[in-house]
């Protein structure tokens, strides 16, 4: 096996300097995820990774993951395949279904019972479009004759990654995905679902080992491992408005260096080929975190036979 990849959540502010960091320290991806509206500020990913392309060359651009229900699935399409053409086919499609935040559906106008609906036929959509060449759809909330998306993606298919953390999503990845993104998640939880979804993958018709796994994760490292783990705690508890100094030990990847390499090996042990961190930290200090796991931690797990 290929020794695993890494990406890192891209900031709200000075997209751009980080995005050109990011690549400069190696890391395979940057990513970004999105809300309409949410606890505090949050990005749009096909705006920021749009910046975060216009300043690199190389590093991959995923989103983390687009709400992909909040949108007409054929303006997903267009923006998703203008960004993966103006990037000189560099962006992979992340899809969930969010409802952590009703209000923002109910702001979008979309009845928060129908997301994975509307996501499951949006991602349908959104394959049709891009597959290029004139299509026709007929769907319970999508209706068409005859429309083509040009310019077409570089990448044909483009990169579908899902995310969840049930089994609905993931039926929903071994039926459209390239990629399964679970999102606090442990890697006992990992295991479970990759042998799940290659089971799916089976039923739905598709080649076992058709849907590579991964992990999302919050993440901190700082060569004080208990001050790691009460930073992540108040960063991440304030994301969501909740305690999490119980949780930061199951769900972040936490502590010193030493601490967060044996964290990851278990996720690469448990099947993860890419590992996406999202700095756990105050805004400031992003840029040092990204440091810290590009130079203390993923070098010495990409070293390790997987």
């Amino acid at each position: 096996m290929s020794a695993p990849t890494f990406g890192i959540t891209l900031p709200l502010s000075d997209v751009a300097a980080f995005a050109r960091l990011a690549e400069d320290l190696e890391y395979d991806y940057v990513t970004s995820g999105e809300h309409i509206t949410f606890h505090g500020p949050q990005a749009n990913a096909f705006v920021t990774l749009g910046v975060a392309a216009g300043a690199t060359r190389r590093v991959q651009l995923l989103s983390t993951v687009t709400l992909l229900a909040v949108y007409p699935a054929a303006l997903a399409a267009k923006m998703a395949a203008m960004l993966d053409h103006l990037s000189n086919g560099r962006f992979n499609l992340g899809v969930g279904i969010g409802g952590e935040f009703p209000a923002e559906f109910e702001a979008a106008g979309i009845p928060v019972r129908q997301r994975a609906s509307r996501t499951d036929e949006a991602l349908q959509v959104v394959r049709r479009l891009l597959d290029g060449g004139s299509a026709s759809f007929d769907g319970r909330y999508n209706s068409f004759r005859d429309i083509t998306i040009e310019p077409q993606p570089i990448r044909r298919p483009l990169p579908i990654w899902i995310a969840g953390r049930k089994e609905p999503a993931m039926r929903r990845a071994a039926r459209f995905g390239d990629a399964w993104l679970p999102y606090m998640y442990t890697p006992d939880q990992l295991v479970r679902s990759v042998e799940s979804i290659e089971r799916f993958t089976i039923e739905a018709g598709r080649a076992p080992g058709t849907v590579k796994p991964a992990v999302f994760s919050w993440a901190m490292a700082h060569p004080d491992g208990a001050r790691a783990r009460r930073v992540a705690a108040d960063v991440v508890g304030e994301t969501y408005r909740q305690d999490f100094s119980r949780l930061v030990d199951r769900y972040v990847i936490a502590g010193t260096p030493a601490e967060c390499r044996d964290r990851i090996r278990q996720f690469v042990d448990a099947g993860a080929t890419t590992v996406i961190l999202n700095p756990a930290c105050p805004p400031g200090d992003t840029a040092d975190v990204a440091r810290r796991f590009a130079e203390d931690v993923i070098p010495d797990v990409r070293r390790v036979p997987v």
